[in-house]
């Protein structure tokens, strides 16, 4: 992944984009790219016909795939090694993959009336050959050789499924027939993971861009400075807030960590947290991204897709657990300071919240249209389009904010970057799911999973859970998700669990490998901002993100955290799930409210307490509850008697 310098709208790059490649003729073909796709999207989305131009659903996704595969293919080099410049082969390939997806779009009606995917001209199946070809090397550029493994795997299965034994056996195709399939057909690279990028994803990564552009970011480390930033161990808890209300709006862990670290990160180490531990906590925080709404990452809206709801009932799903998950943090490096006596930052070095406020009102206003327009008017697709429009013209209003020629264009490069760097992955994620629904065998394999557990769910839930995170050390997020989703979670509703909860807890298993050694990127990335070991800090993190272990478990059976039952059930559960969460948080920090530091005896029975607590049953919260308050009362009467001694 490279790390290259911000651009000159002070975004972070896109993880793997090399921005030193684009200048000259290349910085033109992205400009010309970019905002054709952009309009396209845009065309499609609104139906304005521009032009007299409105292409048809595969047509679009045609066309969608190739402006953005030559993009990718123009911004992300073909080894990291590569030259600084964009090669030969990369003009090539950007050529021949516009050509054969043009191609394929003027054809979008013929492909679906003459059955192409069955039966094609010659010509047709050339192009599709290309696209195919395309397909994997985008994949490969933007996810690496082993997601380019894993593609090429799955997308050959209906070459070889019917040698394949028992609940692995399905339909066989020939070489040509599975071409056919995987580009002409609807269920793989113009199948669910695309449809959901041209529909819903385009919008809001616009929406980020625009946010990062018009200095969204700044405005939002400073509100959390200056609401959070006097208190012990301040610069921790501003780590905490700020990268979860950014991360909350652009869902990228990478970029949120390269956004807010070079600030958070020596912040802390300034007031004495150590390197590590302040590494960790940003990490953490970021990794919150794919979790908290209202954006969320781009795994939420294929998660919507595959659930046939509303994305809007997803955010709602995600929004307790994740709040969990920052209230845990908090309670964390809250405890840490109060342990080593760590201060928080002079009022010297704080702008007044009022001031902060005034000065950001046009970022809380496109936040308040993008959740009103998202969650009240249910008009998901027309949200990010509509806040972004809301940002442009209030930030338009001062200098400092103002969109010039130079930002502007920079916007668009970043814009087009990430945009073509999902797209180059998820064409590729999308062989896998067509290899596995035209074959026939994800069905096969969730029954006979079932069948083997023996309708033991907890049984399922760990199998699920170390697969997903297995899986989640060498894929995108969204890989695991889709590939779990297919194969996993059918399996876990046919058991009796709660179809949202369920895609839900796959999601937080396999997004645990950002923090979790080996792999752990989200540690990586803040251990070398910060200057520290990385595999300590991915033990740091693994710490500091154990709410994300436990959480799953929590939700998974006790639904009203995903916002299902009465208001009551929904309050109580949230109440003695973060309560669980702060004597689990005691007992690692071994640091209690009112208390002080905790002897090992404290520790032991307060992470007793927490786990008593998580389990959803009357009892055991009954007991974890008298554990805790047997731990209090005795600390409280040891300290009243050492009182007593003393005077």
């Amino acid at each position: 992944m490279d790390q290259t310098d911000p651009d000159a709208t002070g975004a972070p790059p896109v993880p793997g984009v090399d921005t030193s490649r684009i200048s000259g003729i290349a910085a033109i073909a992205v400009y010309i790219l970019g905002a054709a796709g952009l309009l396209l999207a845009i065309n499609q989305v609104f139906l304005l016909n521009l032009f007299g131009f409105q292409p048809l659903g595969n047509s679009y996704l045609y066309y969608l795939i190739g402006i953005f595969l030559a993009i990718a293919f123009i911004t992300i080099p073909a080894r990291r090694s590569a030259s600084r410049r964009v090669d030969w082969f990369d003009w090539v390939l950007s050529a021949l993959t516009l050509i054969a997806c043009g191609y394929l779009g003027l054809h979008g009606i013929d492909i679906i009336q003459q059955g192409w995917e069955f039966s094609a001209p010659t010509e047709a199946n050339f192009a599709a050959g290309m696209v195919l070809l395309a397909t994997l090397e985008g994949v490969r550029r933007g996810g690496g050789p082993l997601l380019l493994g894993t593609a090429l795997l799955f997308g050959s299965y209906p070459l070889f499924a019917d040698y394949m034994p028992g609940f692995l056996w399905g339909t066989s195709f020939s070489f040509t027939e599975t071409i056919r399939i995987h580009v002409l057909g609807v269920e793989s690279i113009i199948g669910i993971p695309m449809q959901v990028v041209a529909e819903l994803v385009i919008g809001f990564v616009i929406f980020g861009s625009v946010l990062t552009a018009t200095k969204g970011a700044d405005f939002f480390m400073d509100l959390a400075t200056a609401l959070l930033g006097r208190s012990r161990g301040g610069p921790a808890k501003v780590a905490v807030l700020g990268s979860g209300i950014l991360g909350s709006l652009s869902g990228s862990v990478i970029s949120n960590i390269l956004t807010s670290g070079p600030f958070s990160i020596p912040t802390m180490k300034k007031i004495g947290y150590p390197a590590t531990y302040a590494a960790a906590i940003e990490s953490c925080a970021s990794t919150g991204a794919t979790l908290m709404p209202p954006v969320m990452g781009t795994v939420a809206f294929i998660m919507a897709s595959f659930l046939g709801v509303p994305y809007a009932d997803v955010v709602a799903a995600a929004f307790l657990p994740a709040l969990l998950f920052y209230i845990a943090l908090l309670f964390q490096v809250d405890m840490y300071a109060a342990r080593n006596g760590l201060k928080g930052l002079p009022s010297s070095d704080l702008r007044p919240l009022g001031k902060v406020l005034l000065d950001g009102w046009p970022y809380l206003l496109c936040l308040s249209v993008l959740i009103f327009v998202l969650m009240v008017m249910r008009l998901e697709t027309y949200s990010p389009y509509a806040a972004s429009v809301v940002l442009l013209v209030t930030t338009a209003l001062r200098g400092e904010t103002r969109l010039d020629l130079e930002r502007a264009k920079a916007l668009l490069v970043d814009t087009a970057s990430n945009i073509a760097s999902l797209v180059a992955i998820l064409a590729g994620i999308g062989l896998v799911v067509g290899g596995l629904s035209y074959t026939g065998v994800a069905g096969a394999f969730s029954r006979e999973l079932l069948l083997y557990a023996g309708n033991n769910v907890p049984l399922m839930l760990i199998a699920g859970a170390v697969t997903s995170f297995v899986l989640g050390m060498g894929m995108t997020v969204s890989a695991c998700y889709i590939f779990l989703s297919i194969l996993l979670a059918p399996a876990l509703i046919e058991a009796g669990l709660n179809p949202l909860a369920s895609h839900l807890f796959i999601l937080y298993w396999g997004m645990l490998s950002y923090i979790t050694p080996p792999v752990a990127l989200a540690s990586i990335t803040a251990a070398n901002l910060a200057g520290a070991n990385p595999m300590k800090t991915g033990l740091y993190s693994m710490r500091l993100g154990g709410a994300l272990f436990v959480l799953p478990f929590i939700f998974i059976h006790d639904n009203g955290l995903i916002f299902e039952g009465s208001i009551f059930g929904i309050i109580r559960s949230f109440l003695i799930a973060a309560a669980a969460l702060w004597a689990l948080t005691s007992a690692f920090e071994g640091y209690l409210y009112g208390i002080g530091p905790a002897n090992f005896l404290s520790r032991v029975l307060m992470g007793i307490a927490g786990m008593m607590a998580i389990i959803p049953e009357f009892y055991s919260d009954l007991i974890g509850l008298a554990l805790i308050l047997c731990v209090y009362a005795t600390h409280l009467f040891l300290l009243r008697n050492n009182r007593g001694t003393t005077s």
